[in-house]
């Protein structure tokens, strides 16, 4: 099994405490990943929080399995200037960004099983001139799947995938379309034959307005654009159900009946699943030719290099990203 490659993300967040706790958890585990970051930034890092980490610069990948038990592998990624916690700054936008293009190429190399991404500041990246809207769309670009990637958040208990995604609510809503939704849940349900193993997938699409609309009382997104697209699912030999009324469809009795909630906007699908369980949400980039995961949660600078930082997210990360990578080997 190859070894994951763990982007820097912000290296004024958390990011850098959960790479260190993940390593402090997993390596007598044998899931084993190389940090694409500053090793010097890691080791005083590693200093100022108490946390006991050697840390072992290689310069390949393959490098990093034979010090995983020992050290935590990374291939050096150097900061412009050295980060304060809780404050972002463009400077290092570079090196943030450098590390999840290194990652990518050596993902679509195959010298790592696939990609985990820390989280970053997309505000900071901004300032530098960063052209994307976030990780998901510049994977894309970077792996040549444009129009073709897709936003799944996974826990143990919900997966949903919203088919607008970082985009205000009123531009979420004059963006949807029939094709939209259809072409959303067509790489959904490929993905979770492919990825997750389930080669009967039961999708669950939700409504837009309050009760699915009430039969165009309450609006007519549900019958116009949203009910071609199930239909056209369905001719597709689909197993799809909808539009469900979006206030009953995260229910305890109701998730027991769909694999994934394909949801019509963002607060939509992840609000019930960071309510349900916000220490195991996975992000995944669906539609991509690498495996790309991430936790479901920012930067927290509110709590970066203050030595409290959970890693269970980063961890559930890791993992899914090796069970997709061994399903497609």
């Amino acid at each position: 099994m190859k070894p994951l490659a763990l982007t820097m993300g912000d290296p004024a967040g958390i990011g850098g405490e959960l790479t260190l706790r993940a390593w402090l958890e997993l390596r007598n585990t044998g899931r084993c990943f190389v940090a694409l970051d500053d090793p010097a930034r890691l080791a005083a890092l590693a200093h100022a929080v108490g946390l006991d980490v050697s840390i072992r610069e290689v310069q390949q990948p393959d490098l990093a399995e034979s010090v995983f038990a020992d050290a935590l592998p990374v291939l050096p990624v150097r900061l412009a200037t050295p980060p304060r916690a809780g404050v972002p700054d463009s400077a290092n936008a570079a090196a943030i960004i450098g590390s999840i293009e290194r990652a990518t190429k050596l993902a679509i190399a195959g010298s790592v099983g696939g990609v985990v991404t820390n989280p970053i500041n997309k505000a900071a990246l901004y300032a530098a001139g960063f052209a994307y809207p976030g990780h998901t769309e510049f994977l894309a670009a970077l792996t040549g799947a444009v129009g073709q990637q897709v936003m799944m958040l996974a826990s143990p208990g919900l997966r949903v995938v919203p088919v607008t995604v970082h985009a205000s609510l009123r531009d979420s809503i004059a963006m949807l379309t029939t094709e939209l939704i259809l072409g959303t849940a067509r790489t959904t349900a490929a993905a979770l034959r492919r990825d997750f193993g389930i080669m009967q997938p039961r999708l669950a699409v939700a409504g837009l307005n309050p009760h699915a609309g009430e039969s165009g009382a309450l609006g007519d997104e549900e019958t116009t654009i949203i009910g071609p697209a199930i239909h056209a699912l369905r001719a597709d030999d689909e197993d799809v159900t909808g539009p469900w009324p979006p206030d009953t469809m995260f229910t305890t009795t109701a998730r027991k009946r769909f694999d994934v909630a394909i949801c019509m906007y963002h607060d939509q699908g992840l609000i019930p699943l960071k309510t349900l369980d916000m220490d195991h949400g996975v992000n995944v980039t669906l539609g991509l030719p690498i495996v790309r995961t991430s936790p479901d949660h920012g930067t927290a600078f509110d709590i970066a290099g203050k030595g409290v930082a959970d890693p269970s997210s980063l961890i559930a990360a890791l993992g899914l990203a090796a069970g997709i990578a061994a399903r497609r080997q």
